[in-house]
């Protein structure tokens, strides 16, 4: 049985597509990079600067938050947008891909997910139901069903079999659903790792189940870019046009232009705060590593022509001194320019697929792109 829809699909420009998502805390504009706020925070950055980037929705974490501090915790003091002060639209992931990737101790059944915590080594069972309980106590606008992950390579076997205990588990995600408010949304997710006719067959399998929306998981893990982006290839024809479809766990900005341009609306990552903890700089020339000593004497800012401030108004100089000397100003500054550079292109995407001229803009971003940053004189 299909589900009411809340996407309202505005312009298309080839697979290219911009739209509206409505939810009961405010309309997110796609496409859409959610930034991802893990614990109920932004690493380095305010709420206010996140909203102020652009940003109309963020991510938060079911496992981290369920452990810490405790999703019941959470409801009784109002859900997340009270408990974090971000008023906006939150989605929020299963939980699932954490329990695989952080948890050395689990076990698989038919029934839930039992690992470790890597807090304090209690025993935690996660099950479809429990998965989507947690995400109704924290209040998010969009939930995601259960699913198992497989990090890839792995064998067709293992893959098939995640598959369709992902399908089996999305059944019990949308019972589990059916008890919350109206307007409030349950998304799907496709697996099939690298193996098309699973592909195939996740994505019909949730379609016919019927979500308000649809993901494409278990990529980004380890496969090549030209993988991911066949699998988007094989994977968005099959899912409903008036649907918002959202690539979990991506990516790099190129990995954003090329997904848009085969029908992808939303996306998260955590690369842009990450790799701004790390020194790395999100520009219109590409990456930009202030690590590096040929920054040291560079009076230019990263971005004389950005709209961000900091990215504006700070010289390369004092961001690679920040950065050298391990101040945290620098992880704050250049994980703000990152996410700000991220939202400047979502909108530079939206407004060329609104007028036409979405292809121009592609070839202009990669020429940008592939001329690089210009070193100093």
């Amino acid at each position: 049985m299909s589900l009411p829809n809340h996407f309202e699909l505005l312009s298309s420009d080839g697979k290219a597509r911009t739209g509206r998502l409505t939810t009961p805390h405010g309309v997110v504009r796609t496409p859409a990079f959610m930034p991802v706020g893990t614990a109920g925070a932004m690493k380095g950055m305010h709420w206010r600067e996140v909203r102020d980037a652009g940003a109309d929705i963020v991510l938060g974490n079911t496992y981290h938050l369920m452990l810490r501090p405790g999703a019941e915790r959470i409801a009784a003091l109002g859900g997340l947008q009270n408990f974090t002060g971000w008023k906006g639209p939150v989605l929020t992931d299963s939980g699932g891909f954490q329990v695989m990737s952080l948890s050395d101790l689990r076990k698989v059944t038919e029934r839930a997910v039992t690992f470790r915590s890597h807090i304090d080594g209690a025993k935690v069972e996660l099950s479809p139901e429990r998965s989507i309980e947690v995400q109704r106590l924290l209040g998010s606008d969009i939930a995601m069903q259960m699913d198992e992950c497989v990090r890839l390579p792995a064998t067709r076997k293992d893959i098939e079999r995640a598959m369709l205990l992902s399908l089996r588990w999305a059944e019990r995600s949308k019972r589990a659903f059916e008890t919350a408010p109206d307007g409030y949304m349950l998304f799907g997710i496709v697996q099939g790792g690298d193996i098309p006719d699973l592909r195939h067959a996740s994505a019909r399998g949730l379609v016919e189940i019927g979500f308000h929306g649809y993901a494409i998981g278990g990529l980004a893990v380890g496969e090549p870019q030209a993988v991911m982006l066949a699998m988007i290839d094989e994977t968005a024809p099959l899912l409903p046009a008036d649907r918002p479809r959202y690539l979990m766990g991506v990516g790099t900005p190129q990995d954003l232009l090329e997904a848009v341009a085969r029908g992808i609306d939303m996306f998260d990552c955590v690369m842009p705060t990450r790799n701004g903890r790390h020194g790395m700089a999100f520009t219109r020339f590409g990456q930009i590593n202030l690590r590096n000593a040929r920054h040291a004497d560079d009076p230019r800012p990263l971005d004389e022509a950005s709209d961000w401030p900091a990215a504006r108004d700070y010289s390369r100089a004092y961001l690679h001194h920040l950065v050298r000397a391990g101040e945290t100003l620098g992880a704050m500054l250049l994980s703000e320019i990152n996410i700000a550079y991220y939202q400047h292109l979502m909108q530079g995407m939206r407004a060329a697929i609104s007028d036409g001229t979405f292809e121009t803009f592609q070839k202009q971003t990669r020429a940008d792109w592939a001329r690089g940053d210009i070193p100093p004189r």
